[in-house]
Parts: C-alpha cells; sequence; structure tokens
C-alpha cells in the first residue's frame, strides 16, 4: 500500500437512499475536490471542516450536494480527506467516484482508510478493532464494548503495563551494567513483586473473557424437557412470535428450532430441543441426540417441566443430561394449576399468559452474563486473549527465573511479555495479523 496515493470510495451502504458518501483520501484529495465541486457561494474558500454546498460535477453528469475538506493531520486518517455528501442513487454515487479516479485517484482496498489512520498513528490496532465490532456488532452491549475498543479503553490499560514493564527492563540494565551482589539480590525480589502484581492485573481481564466472548458471540441457551411440557410454547413466547410449530401431540419438535433475542443489551440465541425421552421413532431418535449436542455446546440451560403433571423418570433423565451446566429450573403451564406449594423450581411460567417470562429472562442473564464489569466489557475478542495469555506466560517464566537465573535472563522473559502486549496495540504485530484485521472492513470504511 503506497500512502502517497490518494485512494476513494464510496462510504455510505449500497442501494438507495436519502444521502450517499463519496469520500478521497491523500495527498490530492482537495485538489482532485476542486475540479469536481463548484459552490454556491461566489469567491467561496475551501477552508477545512466546513460543509459547503454546491455542484458536484461527476463528468457526464452533475449533481447538487454538499462537500467537506478535512486537512491533515485532523482527519480520520491523517491525511487531507475531502467528502462529498450526493444525492443516494447508486448511479450519482459511481458517477462521483469514476471522476475521482479520472482525476488521478484510486479505488481503496478494504478497511484502507482506517489501515491508514493506524498507520498514520491515529489510532492503535485495538481501536480498529473496535470500530470493525461496532459496524458489525448485532446487539447493544457488542456495540458498546466495540465503541470502548475504538475509544483505546484497552489500548491505554495495555499501555500503562507496557510502561512499567519498560521501567523494569531499565532497571534490570541497569543491575547488569553495576554489578553489586547485594544490590542484585535486593532488586530480583523487588522485580518479582512487581510482576507479581503485573500478573495480578493481567489475571483479571483474562477471567473477563468468557464474558466479553458472550456480549460478541451471544449467549446460547437450551430449552430442554421431556415432551409436551410446553418448550416451543415458551420459545415463541420468548421471542414474541410463533416459530416453532406447536401441538398436544408428544414429540412434534424432531429437530432445534432457533430464535434470537436481545436481554440486557445481550444476545441470546435460543435453542427449542426436541423432548427426551426413550424413543421408538427413528427420526425423533435422532432429534434427541441433537439435542444433547446442543446442551453440550449451551452456555446455559432451561429446565422445563410440567407444573400439570407429577415430575417422572423422564425430568430426571433431562435432569442429568443438564449436568455441569447452569440452570434455569422453571415449571411451565402454571395457568392449568395453582398448586405450586411443593415446587423447587427458579420459577413459574406460563407460555400461554406471559407469566413467569421476564423473571425468567433476568435469570437467564444473571446465570450467563452476571455482572458486568468494565474489563468484561472491551476483552471481547479472541486475538486480544491469546495475546494477553502469552505475555502472561512469559512474566510467569520471569517470575519462576526470579529464584535460580542471573537478570540479563530474567529481562529476556520480561522483554518477550511487552512483546506480546504490542500486538494488541500494533506496535509488534506483524503484517499478516494487520491485514487480516482491516480485511474485516467494508471497502469505504
Amino acid at each position: 500500500m503506497l500512502l502517497n496515493e490518494s485512494i476513494a470510495a464510496i462510504a455510505t451502504a449500497p442501494g438507495r437512499g436519502g444521502v450517499a458518501i463519496v469520500r478521497i483520501s491523500g495527498k490530492n484529495a482537495l485538489e482532485i475536490a476542486k475540479k469536481m465541486f463548484t459552490p454556491s457561494l461566489k469567491n467561496a474558500a475551501f477552508e477545512p471542516y466546513r460543509m459547503y454546498p454546491g455542484q458536484i460535477d461527476a463528468g457526464t453528469f452533475c449533481d447538487y450536494g454538499l462537500a467537506v475538506y478535512y486537512k491533515a493531520p485532523n482527519s480520520y486518517t491523517g491525511e487531507d480527506v475531502v467528502e462529498f455528501h450526493c444525492h443516494g442513487g447508486e448511479t450519482i454515487a459511481r458517477g462521483i467516484l469514476k471522476r475521482a479516479f479520472a482525476l488521478g485517484a484510486r479505488s481503496a482496498t478494504r478497511g484502507e482508510f482506517t489501515k491508514r489512520a493506524f498507520l498514520n498513528g491515529k489510532l492503535s490496532l485495538a481501536s480498529a478493532e473496535g470500530i470493525a465490532d461496532m459496524i458489525n456488532g448485532e446487539s447493544e452491549a457488542e456495540v458498546k464494548a466495540g465503541y470502548l475498543l475504538y475509544n483505546e479503553k484497552l489500548t491505554s490499560g495495555v499501555k500503562a503495563l507496557q510502561e512499567k514493564l519498560t521501567e523494569l527492563l531499565a532497571g534490570v540494565d541497569a543491575s547488569i551494567d553495576y554489578p553489586e551482589e547485594d544490590i542484585e539480590e535486593q532488586h530480583i525480589e523487588e522485580l518479582k513483586a512487581d510482576l507479581l502484581a503485573l500478573r495480578k492485573k493481567l489475571g483479571v481481564w483474562l477471567a473477563s473473557y468468557g464474558t466479553g466472548k458472550k456480549i460478541k458471540s451471544g449467549v446460547t441457551v437450551a430449552i430442554c424437557g421431556k415432551p409436551n411440557t410446553g418448550k416451543s410454547s415458551l420459545l415463541n413466547r420468548l421471542l414474541g412470535y410463533d416459530k416453532a410449530i406447536v401441538s398436544s401431540t408428544a414429540g412434534t419438535t424432531r429437530d432445534a428450532v432457533e430464535g434470537t433475542i436481545e436481554i440486557g443489551g445481550v444476545k441470546f440465541n435460543l435453542y427449542d430441543t426436541a423432548g427426551v425421552r426413550n424413543a421408538s421413532d427413528e427420526i425423533e431418535k435422532i432429534g434427541i441426540d441433537r439435542a444433547q449436542t446442543i446442551v453440550k455446546a449451551a452456555d446455559v440451560a432451561v429446565f422445563v417441566a410440567d407444573s400439570s403433571s407429577k415430575f417422572e423418570e423422564e425430568d430426571s433423565r433431562v435432569l442429568q443430561m443438564l449436568q455441569g451446566k447452569p440452570i434455569v429450573k422453571i415449571f411451565n403451564k402454571i395457568d392449568l394449576t395453582k398448586d405450586d406449594t411443593d415446587s423447587d423450581a427458579d420459577v413459574l411460567t406460563s407460555a400461554v399468559t406471559g407469566e413467569g417470562i421476564e423473571k425468567l429472562k433476568s435469570l437467564l442473564f444473571e446465570k450467563s452474563v452476571g455482572e458486568r464489569g468494565e474489563d468484561a466489557a472491551f476483552l471481547i475478542e479472541e486475538r486480544h486473549f491469546n495475546a494477553l495469555t502469552r505475555a502472561d506466560e512469559s512474566l510467569a517464566r520471569a517470575v519462576l527465573a526470579c529464584e535460580t537465573e542471573p537478570l540479563d535472563l530474567i529481562g529476556i522473559d520480561v522483554k518477550q511479555a511487552w512483546d506480546e502486549l504490542g500486538e494488541i496495540t500494533g506496535e509488534t504485530a506483524n503484517e499478516r495479523i494487520i491485514d487480516e484485521i482491516f480485511a474485516k472492513f467494508c471497502v469505504g470504511k
């Protein structure tokens, strides 16, 4: 990628709309824009950070729109940037883009505007990933977590750790240059204490990744029970529309039926599984096997029993299948009975009346996400988790080395931890990692 080239792309989504935006970035962006745009105000200078109305010349046709100039380095990419805001027809935007190409710009590649922002020091690599998470976010929680990444929440924490490691490395170098045995022994003890404190901070972040992963990917919920306990009706009630087929005939659900809802801003992927029983029907057996597979992959399970019938062996079989999983135990169909004195359920529900449904949602959130603190909010990327894990492993080796090894060997592991953290900010990330990250973006971002 040549940073001395000007690039251009349509920055808005394909299709018709009220407004489309064509973006140009690079050292010739203003020169190209002046050849394409005539302000409505006579003798108007193209001052930065002001929106000008006027005529946009696409070569073969014109449009009346707006233009704004962002002067380097105070722009998104750190370069001169010009945006044309035209009417939202696809042909109009493409024509303006084609004209920009004819005047010297080239087509931007995927994520190239944001990649230039990273290369020009406008944002960190983690911040760029936060932008992608916001754009691709399918839940409010994912958008919020992406914003914290974009706002350098993780990067600032990582850089603080790197600064401390740099300080420790400087102390190691000083002790090596002035090798006095008593001082070195004292220094190693102090170094070990500092390394343990850094590991403790990393441990808090690493422990939060389970919640962060659920924020990014959603919580998988398996709705399980014996046949005819109202699982499908319960799914429909949670979704707010009829997704699963409901019948009084036991064993109607043969395969998992799924749907998605948001609870507390987090996406929950619900799976209504086949009723578990001793089935003679081959297709129903396959459905039950698939139910067991879904349970294994689920983050939380909803056990559904029928409050209008006695607890049976088949109910016990389902509970046994759910062992090891967080479970929300519900007694459904309470609209058919008033006898709940012997119930040991977490919540009593009626898929018909909606009673207990909000409490069920609250319990699902509590069992799977729990209290979401700030640390859990930004550690959502597997790449970041792996880098922090490697950094922690390097620090663990350094702590162990404090027992038997000289300072120069301890320093190698400390420097390795610094490098691993640098992969998050982008300071030590290789070209392959950088290219993979920006390939996730669309062309105009």
